[in-house]
């Protein structure tokens, strides 16, 4: 089981090496990220984009582009229609966003022509490395979906699912987090927390294991959860793998409060594409992008 990023990348050395498809690839931080990536044996990268602008931007993060074919478009949403077709089309396996803006790269991938759409609803998976838990903490949906139904959160569940067992995670653990940890009819939260568990309990949501409602400190620290009563009579006790978020609200100021107070690693994926793709900001880290194309090659692979 993949207990760190480090993990996932020992897991890439025993696998194929996958390609990755760089829309507008005219980004410092994003060709830094795609060089690390080769130079560590993550991934190869075809880019697109202006090529005049590539090569411009590789001399800044000294980057050989010998090694990296480069398809030059200089459109902006043109490149990214080149990009994803390279892995509707089965050239690549991975697509990741660069110098454009997010709603162009998501027409992009929902592109009825050369996307990546699948028919299904699209969501986000953030995995967290974070000092203090013996575990790969995945969070969703953090970043995409605004107010998932009961039906969006049992799809949202297979999703995460799919991305911790392709980490080494067998049966994963979903906690979907409330307020409180038990059921209140004036909380839909809980009612809907409480259907997700029967549904797995049934076998509808297969491959983990579903408790909640849960308060977070359940779901994530085992001594708060030995002290609160009855706690130890659920099939989670601190030690929730998944952590399922009831609306963007709370996954989103979650999520900018682990990155911005604790020192941690993180990688993010959409899902519900037909192959891995990495949305991240502009304002992430080279060390964010590299994590995140390091989690879309474990899940292309598996």
């Amino acid at each position: 089981m993949s207990k760190s990023f480090d993990d996932i990348l020992a897991k890439l050395k025993t696998a194929s090496t996958k390609k990755m498809s760089v829309a507008v690839a005219q980004d410092t931080h994003v060709l830094e990220a795609v060089k690390i990536a080769k130079e560590r044996g993550i991934v190869d990268s075809i880019l697109v984009g202006d090529k005049d602008l590539i090569e411009e931007k590789a001399k800044e993060v000294e980057m050989d582009l010998s090694d990296f074919e480069i398809i030059d478009v200089k459109d902006t949403i043109e490149a990214a229609r080149t990009a994803v077709s390279l892995v509707s089309s089965g050239k690549a396996d991975i697509y990741m966003k660069g110098a454009l803006e997010s709603k162009d790269f998501l027409k992009s991938v929902l592109d009825k022509e050369v996307g990546l759409r699948t028919g299904r609803p699209l969501s986000h998976v953030c995995v967290f490395e974070i000092p203090g838990i013996d575990r790969l903490l995945f969070l969703t949906d953090v970043a995409f979906m605004p107010y998932p139904t009961l039906e969006d959160k049992k799809v949202i569940i297979e999703y995460t699912v799919d991305v911790a067992r392709a980490c080494g995670v067998d049966c994963p653990k979903v906690a979907p987090l409330a307020a409180v940890e038990v059921v209140n009819p004036k909380m839909p939260v809980t009612v809907e927390a409480a259907e997700l568990t029967r549904l797995n309990e049934e076998g509808e949501i297969k491959n983990c294991i579903v408790d909640g409602p849960l308060s977070m400190d359940l779901a994530i620290d085992p001594e708060a959860a030995q002290h609160k009563a009855g706690a130890l009579d659920r099939k989670i006790v601190g030690d929730a793998d998944i952590l399922l978020f009831p609306d963007i609200h709370a996954g989103n100021l979650t999520y900018k409060t682990i990155v911005r107070l604790a020192k941690v690693k993180n990688g993010n994926i959409l899902t519900g594409t037909k192959a891995p793709v990495i949305l991240t900001s502009r304002s992430d880290s080279v060390e964010v992008k590299v994590n995140s194309i390091a989690l879309a090659a474990v899940v292309a692979n598996k």
